[in-house]
């Protein structure tokens, strides 16, 4: 598993913002896809809300990548 780091400079971004700001998908629509059917997880669970709002402190993992999210100002 690759372990990447995302940088939060704001209270939460959305999970499908955070995939592709990540280059993990192509497109918004791709993210959508994907998370609706159950290829990401948050801390651990399936989550299949497109629009999940990720904090610092949240791990998501998207097969083969694991985003640890942390806050900017650490």
């Amino acid at each position: 598993m690759e372990e990447l780091e995302f940088h939060l400079n704001r209270p939460y971004i959305e999970l499908a913002k955070l995939l592709k700001l990540m280059s993990l998908v192509g497109t918004g629509g791709e993210a959508k896809i994907r998370i609706q059917s159950g290829e990401v997880l948050v801390d651990g669970e399936v989550e299949t809300r497109r629009g999940k709002k990720i904090t610092a402190g949240s791990t998501v993992t998207f097969d083969p990548y694991q985003i640890r999210v942390v806050s900017a100002e650490n």
